[in-house]
C-alpha cells in the first residue's frame, strides 16, 4: 500500500536528487546504476526510500560472508512439481525463493521500500495511472539469455492467464495493459488508481519465454525453471529431496540489492512425513536449521547433549512483523456456519488462557486483530477517521459496528470463566434456532446434530483442536478432528472442501491488493483463493476498494481499521495466538549478521543472509 500517486512519485524523484548529489562525492563502489532522468533506483510507499542511489548493500547483511557449504533444510509431506505458479499440485520447497528474481527487491528494514534488481530504475507515472520499469542489461536468465521487455511481458500475461494460480488475477488485476517500448523497457498502465499496485508490480516472478517449451503453463510441471534467481535445480528425487546448486555466473552479485545474500553453493530440502520424525532428524544431524512453530516441541524437545554443548544453538530471534491472525476458520459457504451468532458461539468455547498455560507453556499472546500487533488494529468505537469510511455503508453494516467496540476474543480471565462464555454460547445458539435434546446432542429443527470436521494436515493441531472440541462437546456439539496427508489438504482447502481448518493470514506492514484474494466477493468462489471463510461482504468489498485508493498513510490506517472492526463483528474464524519472537534451532556451523532486519521471515532471513563458517563442515 503506498501514499498517493503524487506524493509517491515526488518522493521517488527527491530520492533521486538526493541520491545522485551523494552519489557526486563518494568513492566508486559496486552500486546500482545511475537511474535515467526521470527514473529512480527505488521507491517508498509514503515515504523518500532509506538508502540512496549509490548505495553499496543492505544494513541487515554482511557484504563480506564467505561463500560455499551446503545448507539442508526440512520439507513437510511431499512434493510433485517444481512450477510454484499453477493451482494444481504440491510445489517443491525453495523453488519459488531460490530461482526467480523479481523486478525489485524489498528492504527488510522498511515497511515498504522497493529497490531494482531486474529493473534497474523505474518511473512511476505523476497521475498514478502506470509505472515503467527499465531492465538491467547484465541481468541473465539460468540458460544465459538475456532478461527482456518480452520476457517481463510473457510472464506477466502467463501469471494473469487462466491457467496459472487465480490469486495473481486479484494481485495484479487493476494492471490495463503491458507495453515493451523497447527491448529493455516494460510499462504498466492501470485501470484506476491504487496505493500500492507500482509498488507491488515490482514483486513480479520473471522467467523465460522459453521455459515449458511452448506447453500449455498447467502442463509446465517438472520443467525446470529457466528464471534469473541466484539457483538451479541440481536434484530431484521426486517427493523425498531436491537440491539447488548456486550459479557461479549469477548476474546480479555485485548488485545492491544482492551484496552478501545468497551464500551457501548448494541448497538441500529433505522431506519428513511428520512433525515427530522431522525434529529427531534434526537432532540427528539430518539437516542443519529448524524454525519451530511448536511451543511444547520448543519447551521439551529442543534438549539433549547437542544442545548443552553447543553443537546445536537453540534462540529466539525479535521481530517487528505484523502477526496478522491464525486461527478455525469456519467455512461459511456451508449452511451449518452461515449464521453469525452461530460462528460467535463456537469462539465462546475457545479457552485461550487455560491452553496457554497448560499446553503452550505460556509462549503465546492472543491475536485479537487481522492486523494484530501493527496500528491498523481496530480499538474500542469508531473515530472520526473510520466513520467517513463506514457511515456511507451504514445500511449494509449491523449497528453494533458503530455501537459497540471492536470485538475482542473470549477470555477466561476473572471475573470471566468458561462457564460463564458456555452459557453465552448456549444463549446465542438457541437464538439460532438450536437447542439440547433428549440425547444431549445439540439439534436444529429438522432434528439434525450439530458436528462437523477440523480437516488439518498435521497431528500437532490435536493440542489445539482436542481442547476446543471437549468444550464444544458440552455444548452437546461434536467435532471431530480429520488428519489427511498435506498434498491432500491442500487439495481439499483450494477446493473449500472443508467445514473447519486452520488458516493463518500474516499481517504487511501495508496491506494491499492481497486483502482482495483474503475477503472479496470474487475471491470467495476463485478455487485456490486465500478467501477460505468465504467471505461475501459488499461492505467489504467497499472498505477494501477505499482502502487500495488511499491518498496518505493516515487513510490507509483508517480504512485498514474499519476493515478489522467489520471482519471482526462477523466473527469468520475462532482467533488463535501468535508468537512475539522467530523460535530457531540450528547448528553452530552457520552464522548470521550482526544487525538484525526488522520485518522478515525466519527462513527468508537465512536464505538471504547467513552462511556457512569456513571449515565447519570438516568438524
Amino acid at each position: 500500500s503506498a501514499a498517493s500517486a503524487a506524493s509517491a512519485a515526488s518522493a521517488a524523484s527527491a530520492a533521486s536528487a538526493a541520491s545522485a548529489a551523494s552519489a557526486a562525492s563518494a568513492p566508486s563502489a559496486p552500486s546500482a546504476p545511475s537511474a535515467a532522468p526521470g527514473f529512480a533506483h527505488g521507491m517508498a510507499w509514503g515515504a523518500s526510500p532509506r538508502y540512496p542511489a549509490d548505495f553499496r548493500h543492505f544494513d541487515y547483511v554482511n557484504p563480506e560472508a564467505p561463500r560455499g557449504g551446503t545448507l539442508t533444510l526440512d520439507g513437510f509431506g511431499s512434493f510433485d512439481k517444481l512450477n510454484p505458479f499453477t493451482l494444481k499440485g504440491v510445489v517443491a520447497a525453495g523453488v519459488g525463493a531460490l530461482m526467480f528474481d523479481t523486478l525489485t527487491e524489498q528492504s527488510d528494514d522498511e515497511p515498504f521500500s522497493v529497490y531494482g534488481l531486474l529493473a534497474e530504475s523505474m518511473s512511476f507515472a505523476a497521475d498514478g495511472l502506470s509505472i515503467t520499469f527499465r531492465l538491467n542489461p547484465k541481468a541473465r536468465f539460468s540458460n544465459g539469455d538475456p532478461v527482456l521487455a518480452a520476457d517481463v511481458k510473457h510472464s506477466f500475461d502467463t501469471l494473469l492467464g487462466r491457467l496459472a494460480h487465480p490469486r495473481f488475477r486479484n494481485l495484479y488485476g487493476d494492471v490495463k495493459a503491458v507495453t515493451t517500448p523497447d527491448e529493455r523497457t516494460v510499462r504498466f498502465e492501470f485501470k484506476r488508481r491504487n496505493h500500492e499496485l507500482h509498488m507491488i508490480l515490482g514483486s513480479l516472478p520473471v522467467f523465460s519465454r522459453k521455459w515449458g517449451g511452448g506447453k500449455p503453463f498447467d502442463q509446465v510441471v517438472q520443467d525446470p525453471p529457466i528464471a534469473s534467481g541466484p539457483y538451479v535445480v541440481e536434484r530431484a528425487d521426486w517427493g523425498r529431496t531436491i537440491s539447488y546448486r548456486r550459479r557461479p555466473d549469477y548476474w546480479a552479485d555485485a548488485l545492491p540489492t544482492r551484496r552478501g545474500m545468497y551464500n551457501f553453493d548448494r541448497v538441500v530440502y529433505k522431506y519428513f512425513k511428520d512433525e515427530v520424525a522431522r525434529l529427531e532428524g534434526f537432532k540427528a544431524g539430518q539437516f542443519d536449521w529448524i524454525s519451530e512453530n511448536s511451543a511444547k516441541n520448543w519447551a521439551r524437545g529442543h534438549v539433549g547433549p547437542k544442545y548443552r554443548s553447543g553443537e546445536i544453538v537453540r534462540k529466539e530471534f525479535a521481530h517487528s512483523n505484523g502477526a496478522g491472525i491464525q486461527g478455525f476458520t469456519m467455512n461459511t459457504r456451508r449452511a451449518l456456519f452461515g449464521d453469525r451468532r452461530v460462528r460467535l458461539a463456537l469462539a465462546q468455547a475457545f479457552d485461550f488462557e487455560w491452553m496457554n498455560l497448560q499446553v503452550f507453556y505460556g509462549q503465546y499472546v492472543r491475536s485479537p486483530s487481522y492486523f494484530t500487533n501493527s496500528e491498523m488494529q481496530a480499538t474500542g468505537r469508531p473515530g472520526p477517521d473510520e466513520l467517513a469510511i463506514l457511515e456511507p455503508l451504514r445500511s449494509k453494516l449491523s449497528p453494533a459496528v458503530f455501537d459497540e467496540d471492536a470485538p475482542m476474543p473470549p477470555d477466561t480471565v476473572p471475573p470471566h470463566s468458561l462457564r460463564d462464555n458456555l452459557r453465552t454460547a448456549l444463549g446465542l445458539l438457541k437464538e439460532a434456532g438450536w437447542t439440547v435434546a433428549d440425547d444431549g446432542l445439540l439439534r436444529n429443527a429438522k432434528g439434525e446434530p450439530f458436528e462437523f470436521e477440523v480437516l488439518s494436515y498435521s497431528k500437532a493441531l490435536e493440542r489445539i483442536a482436542v481442547p476446543w472440541a471437549r468444550n464444544l462437546e458440552k455444548l452437546g456439539i461434536r467435532a471431530n478432528l480429520r488428519v489427511t496427508d498435506p498434498v491432500l489438504f491442500q487439495k481439499r482447502l483450494d477446493e473449500f472442501d472443508f467445514d473447519v481448518t486452520v488458516v493463518s493470514l500474516p499481517a504487511s506492514q501495508t496491506p494491499g491488493n492481497e486483502l482482495l484474494d483474503r475477503f472479496g466477493s470474487a475471491a470467495a468462489d476463485e478455487k485456490g483463493s486465500d478467501n477460505a471463510s468465504g467471505v461475501r461482504d459488499p461492505a467489504v468489498d467497499a472498505i477494501v476498494q477505499r482502502l487500495l485508493q488511499s491518498d496518505s498513510r493516515a487513510e490507509l490506517v483508517a480504512a485498514a481499521r474499519a476493515l478489522d472492526r467489520v471482519l471482526r463483528h462477523g466473527w469468520y474464524l475462532v482467533p488463535h495466538f501468535y508468537a512475539p519472537t522467530h523460535r530457531v534451532a540450528y547448528r553452530d556451523t552457520l552464522a548470521y549478521p550482526t544487525t538484525m532486519p526488522k520485518f522478515y521471515t525466519a527462513q527468508g532471513w537465512l536464505l538471504k543472509t547467513w552462511w556457512a563458517k569456513p571449515g565447519a563442515e570438516k568438524r
